[in-house]
């Protein structure tokens, strides 16, 4: 990989930060903006594990406890959705080649999230219900911030598919917020019960219209760079897959929330096609990529076999559902869990290509150009390769153990999921900070400066 990336989109905006290298396009925020966000989404990894291992007997008896609800939230909000978030401050205006609304915007939004993604799992866990109520309230300002910031270069014409399924998913993550707030204002008035089902059909929102449509769309961009592939023709796959998956939600969560059986098997039968899409188009993405297949493959590859185990976990709970109530729960809390590992995997593989760039393009700005041995400075310099296999193997293994754990009804296996998530964020956070941090004092009249804001 070349030191410096080709230019894409126009020329320095109100994006323009001090001392931008060349190569980077003029659109992209500072590099402290994503950072921001994508070192929070490794401590909402380590919180996330740590809740994990204390609702592991909740989980086995009830998937739906406060305590499990707790620990979902910090793995949904505090982990998947701030680095998400990462994502799309740091790659709309990449993908656009328009710079976002404002950054200060960007910086309030991410303090406004990082409350919310903390202060709703310690309520909810505490029973505290003013505390839920105002990371409530922070999550609906942040959400209200992301679309102010990203719509204008979301209304951008003419740029694919990829600018599509971000607008579909920005209108996920308004939905998915309107369901949370509702549960925040039910906790205390009592209106509905907030039985199974009606969770299901809130997790069904958040992992796939939002979080889960969000990686689709941006992996056609990510694609073709990472695995230097040029799939020919109009690559349909993609457009199928931004377009079915929002489709699918709308009929499936509703069926779901209204028990209405024909339209949430119409609704997953349209989201099944979506996903497979998405795997249709990593298959043809893979088959023409002009680079060795490394640790990133791996991590992709994993990632869309996690979205396959979670499939056949959903239709099995199904069946199993009439019979064996429990096992059946059991079994879709599992399938909840794949999914889940299907974006967690494919998160942390992409931060090793992302967090790289990004941290690249800051250390580019403070005059240092030289890697290790001398030779100019190239992405791979900036991590610990073995760290990143381990990193690899421990998420991989969290995964397996949280859906064994939950599917099987054993309170060790959620511990030990819990345990490696935990060493997961601790050592992606260590191994993208000591590098560059050693790197940049060991650069002549650089030690002691500031962070390129």
């Amino acid at each position: 990989m070349t030191a410096e990336p080709p230019r894409i989109g126009g020329p320095p905006t109100t994006a323009s930060w001090k001392g931008r290298p060349t190569g980077v396009p003029g659109a992209v925020p500072p590099p402290s903006v994503p950072l921001a966000f994508l070192v929070a989404a490794s401590l909402g990894l380590v919180g996330f594990g740590t809740a994990l291992i204390w609702a592991r007997a909740a989980g086995v008896t009830d998937p739906t406890a406060d305590p499990v609800v707790a620990a979902v939230h910090l793995g949904t909000l505090a982990t998947l959705s701030m680095g998400v978030l990462g994502a799309l401050h740091q790659f709309t205006p990449v993908v656009t080649g328009r710079s976002l609304r404002s950054v200060p915007l960007a910086r309030a939004t991410f303090l406004a999230w990082f409350g919310a993604a903390w202060l709703l799992p310690y309520g909810i866990a505490t029973k505290h219900e003013s505390v839920v109520e105002a990371g409530g309230g922070l999550a609906a300002l942040a959400v209200t911030m992301v679309i102010v910031n990203l719509w204008a270069p979301l209304a951008a014409r003419g740029k694919g598919a990829p600018v599509t399924g971000l607008r579909f998913a920005l209108g996920g993550f308004v939905v998915n917020a309107c369901f949370g707030v509702l549960y925040v204002s039910d906790r205390r008035g009592n209106w509905f019960d907030l039985s199974g089902h009606i969770v299901l059909a809130h997790a069904v929102v958040g992992l796939f219209a939002w979080l889960g449509l969000t990686y689709v769309s941006v992996a056609e961009k990510l694609w073709p760079i990472f695995f230097l592939s040029h799939v020919p023709g109009k690559r349909r796959a993609g457009w199928v897959a931004v377009w079915a998956v929002p489709s699918g939600v709308a009929l499936l969560s509703p069926g779901l929330l209204i028990g209405l059986r024909a339209l949430a098997w119409a609704g997953a039968a349209v989201l099944s096609v979506g996903l497979s899409a998405h795997l249709v188009s990593l298959v043809a993405h893979a088959r023409h990529r002009r680079r060795k297949a490394d640790l990133h493959s791996l991590f992709v590859s994993t990632s869309s076999l996690w979205l396959l185990v979670g499939a056949g976990l959903a239709l099995a709970a199904v069946l199993v559902m009439g019979r064996h109530h429990h096992q059946g729960v059991a079994l879709a809390a599992a399938a909840m869990v794949a999914f889940g590992g299907w974006l967690l995997e494919a998160l942390v593989g992409h931060a090793h290509k992302v967090v790289p760039f990004i941290v690249w393009s800051a250390l580019r700005s403070r005059g240092v150009d030289k890697g290790p041995a001398g030779k100019p400075l190239m992405f791979g310099d900036l991590y610990n390769h073995r760290c990143a296999a381990v990193t690899y193997g421990l998420v991989t293994a969290g995964i397996v153990a949280m859906c064994v754990g939950f599917a099987a009804s054993v309170a060790g296996a959620i511990a030990v999921g819990g345990g490696l998530f935990v060493a997961t964020g601790v050592i992606v956070a260590a191994n993208f900070s000591f590098t560059p941090k050693r790197m940049l004092a060991a650069a002549p009249g650089r030690a002691g400066t500031k962070t390129t804001r």
